[in-house]
C-alpha cells in the first residue's frame, strides 16, 4: 500500500484484512469514548488498561531495567506511561503527547439558581466552543464533589438509559425576530448556557425542593459545590455515521481519538532501544495551564525520577534527555469541509479518510504560537511512516488569515525536543458532537506504534 497519497482515501487502499482490523479497532475506540467521557474518567480508564498490561506506579521501583513498565498519575486528571528501553533515558526518549480534556460546560461554584420558578445550573464554558451549538440537546452531568467532612462523591447523571438529562433552552422562532438579527456568536451568550434542573417545588419556591433532592439522592449540600468539579457534556454516546459506517460521531474526539491511539500503541508496541513515553495531558484546551497541564513541571519531574532510578540525578542529565528526545504532538487537525470551502486552502488541507495528518505548523496569522517543526525531523518521521506502510497526509488549520489554533507542541519544543504535530483530521471540531473517519483513527494507531518502535 502506498503510504502517502493525497488523492485517494485510505479505505480504498486497505486490504480486506486491514479493513477487518480497522473495524475491530474502531469498536474498541468507541468503548473507550463511551467510558472515558471526562478527563477524570479517561485517567481512570487509561490507568486501568495500563495496569492490566503490567504497568506499575513509578514509586514502586527502586531501579529500572529494560522492558519495565512505569506510570505516573498526575492528580487523577493526567497520566504518563513509559516502557523503559535498553539505552539510558539520558540518550533521549520516543514521546507521543496527547490530551484528554475536551471542550465542555463547567458548573460554577454557586451553580443552583431559581428564576421565575425554574431552577437552573449556572455554567462557565471550558475551551473554545460555539455557544449556540449547546442548546436544545440532551446533556449529562459528570464529575466529583468533596463534602464538608472531606468525603468524595462521584457524580454521573444522564448517561444511563433511565437517567434524567439536562437541557438548555432556546428562544422559539415565533418570538425570535430580534435574536435572528444578531451575529451568530452573539445570539447565545455565555451566561445563557444554563441547563434546566427542575420546576417542582412548593407554592412559593422551587430551589429548596431541588436542593433537598440533591441531598437525598447524592448527599450534596449547596455549599459542597464550592469544592466540586462538575462538567456538563452531551448525553449522547458514540455512533457509527453513514450508510457505509465509515465514520464515528461522538463528544471528545478532540483529543481522545489521538489519546486512544496513543494508549493502544504503547500497549502493543515492541520495546526498543529508546524509552517509549505516552503522555495524556489535561488543560490543553485552555492553554495547558495549571498543575495538570503540560506547562507545569510534572512531565519533567517524571523524567527526572526515571533518571534518578538509573543513577543519574544531576539536572544536566534531564536537559540531555529532553534535548535528545523526539515527540509526536498527537492532536487533531481540521479536515477539508466542502460545505464551507471558503475557510480552507484546498491544496494544503487534510482530507477526511486520508490517513494520519502531519501538520508542520499551527498557530495563527504568521504562525504565531506555533512550533513550526524542523524539516530534518519531518523527514525522519516521513521515513518511519513510509517504511511501516502508515497512511499519512499533510494538513493545516485553514487559510492563512482565517484563524488558527495551538497544541502542546511548542511547550515540549521549549524543552529542546524535536516535535511535530501529528494527529487525526476531523470535521466539526469543538462541537458537542464531532466527526472522524475510522480509517484515520486506525491510521493514528499505526503511526504512533511505528514511531514508538523506530530507532
Amino acid at each position: 500500500m502506498k503510504s502517502y497519497d493525497k488523492k485517494n482515501n485510505v479505505w480504498a487502499r486497505f486490504s480486506e484484512t486491514e479493513r477487518v482490523q480497522m473495524e475491530e479497532y474502531s469498536k474498541n475506540y468507541r468503548l473507550f469514548l463511551d467510558t472515558a467521557r471526562t478527563e477524570r474518567l479517561a485517567n481512570r480508564e487509561i490507568i486501568g488498561q495500563a495496569e492490566s498490561a503490567g504497568f506499575r506506579p513509578f514509586d514502586r521501583f527502586t531501579e529500572l531495567h529494560a522492558g519495565d513498565k512505569v506510570y505516573w498519575n498526575q492528580k487523577d486528571k493526567s497520566v504518563i506511561l513509559a516502557v523503559i528501553g535498553t539505552e539510558s533515558i539520558e540518550k533521549g526518549m520516543k514521546i507521543v503527547g496527547s490530551h484528554i480534556d475536551c471542550p465542555r460546560l463547567d458548573l460554577k461554584a454557586v451553580p443552583v439558581v431559581e428564576q421565575n420558578r425554574i431552577v437552573y445550573f449556572k455554567t462557565h464554558y471550558y475551551g473554545g466552543i460555539l455557544k449556540y451549538q449547546w442548546v436544545c440537546r440532551p446533556l449529562s452531568l459528570s464529575g466529583v464533589v468533596y463534602t464538608a467532612d472531606g468525603g468524595k462523591i462521584d457524580i454521573s447523571i444522564g448517561d444511563a438509559p433511565d437517567d434524567p438529562v439536562f437541557y438548555i433552552n432556546d428562544l422559539l422562532p415565533h418570538l425570535g425576530k430580534d435574536q435572528a438579527a444578531k451575529k451568530l456568536n452573539e445570539a447565545i451568550e455565555g451566561e445563557m448556557l444554563m441547563p434546566i434542573v427542575g420546576i417542582n417545588g412548593t407554592e412559593e419556591k422551587t430551589k429548596p425542593a431541588i436542593l433537598a433532592l440533591l441531598k437525598e439522592k447524592y448527599g450534596i449540600e449547596e455549599e459542597d459545590f464550592a469544592s466540586a468539579e462538575l462538567e456538563i457534556i452531551p448525553a449522547q454516546k458514540s455512533r457509527d455515521v453513514g450508510l457505509d459506517r465509515s465514520m464515528i460521531m461522538a463528544h471528545g474526539h478532540d483529543d481522545r481519538v489521538c489519546s486512544y491511539a496513543n494508549l493502544a500503541a504503547i500497549l502493543d508496541a515492541g520495546a526498543g532501544a529508546k524509552t517509549q513515553v505516552a503522555l495524556f495531558a489535561d488543560k490543553e484546551e485552555i492553554g495547558s495551564v495549571g498543575n495538570t497541564g503540560v506547562q507545569s513541571s510534572y512531565f519533567l519531574d517524571f523524567t527526572a525520577e526515571l533518571l534518578a532510578l538509573q543513577g543519574r540525578q544531576e539536572s544536566l542529565y534531564l536537559r540531555r534527555a529532553l534535548r535528545r528526545s523526539e515527540v509526536l504532538s498527537a492532536d487533531v487537525c481540521a479536515a477539508l469541509d466542502p460545505v464551507f470551502p471558503a475557510a480552507y486552502e484546498e491544496d494544503n488541507a487534510a482530507r477526511l479518510g486520508g490517513g494520519i495528518c502531519l501538520c508542520k505548523y499551527t498557530g495563527a496569522r504568521g504562525k504565531a504560537g506555533s512550533n513550526d517543526a524542523n524539516a530534518e525531523f519531518l523527514a525522519k518521521v516521513r521515513q518511519i511512516f513510509n517504511a511501516a506502510g502508515v497512511p499519512w497526509q499533510t494538513g493545516e488549520l485553514g487559510k492563512v488569515d482565517q484563524g488558527g489554533g495551538g497544541t502542546i507542541a511548542y511547550i515540549m519544543a521549549d524543552w529542546g525536543c524535536d516535535v511535530v504535530d501529528c494527529g487525526v483530521a476531523m470535521l466539526s471540531m469543538h462541537a458537542p458532537l464531532e466527526l472522524v473517519a475510522k480509517a484515520d483513527a486506525y491510521s493514528a494507531y499505526l503511526a504512533y506504534k511505528a514511531f514508538f518502535e523506530s530507532k
